[in-house]
């Protein structure tokens, strides 16, 4: 009787290793077709990434060389003949009417108006108080300007 309690074991033991060999290879395959799935949509999400970031590198490269383009247009621009003279004449226009509300110590409220006009004049080169002429008018910032000079 031992022996046929020992081959009944030995078959037990056969028949629970094919089950767990059946068991695990039904997993290992479930796992790897998981896998596969997980793997071609990281492939295809780093695939919209990349088109993505390509698109805006592309983009930025473009903006780059456009800004460079206007960079250089200004700078021609700001170097056409009379364009100097120009310049001096908006200062100087700018000086003398902030010199009218500031009338006493004509040449020391001169000086000062001139240092005033001339930091206007390159914010407006700079593009600061352009846009808001462009956007508001320039009778409210003509306005802005008088309620600055006031307020001082």
């Amino acid at each position: 009787m031992d022996h046929i309690d020992f081959i009944s074991l030995g078959i037990g033991v056969a028949i629970g290793v094919v089950l767990w060999g059946i068991k695990s290879f039904f997993t290992v395959r479930h796992y790897k077709k998981e896998l596969k799935e997980y793997k071609s949509h990281l492939e295809r999400q780093m695939k919209l990434t990349q088109h993505g970031s390509q698109k805006m590198e592309e983009e930025l490269e473009k903006l780059k060389k456009e800004n460079e383009n206007l960079r250089v247009t200004v700078k021609t621009l700001g170097q056409k003949p009379g364009r100097n003279e120009l310049r001096l004449l908006n200062i100087y226009d700018s000086a003398l009417r902030k010199m009218m509300l500031k009338a006493p110590g004509f040449a020391q409220g001169w000086e000062l108006s001139m240092q005033e006009a001339e930091r206007e004049y390159e914010e407006n080169e700079k593009g600061l108080k352009t846009v808001i002429k462009k956007v508001f008018g320039p009778s409210i910032s003509h306005k802005t300007d008088i309620t600055d000079v006031e307020q001082e």
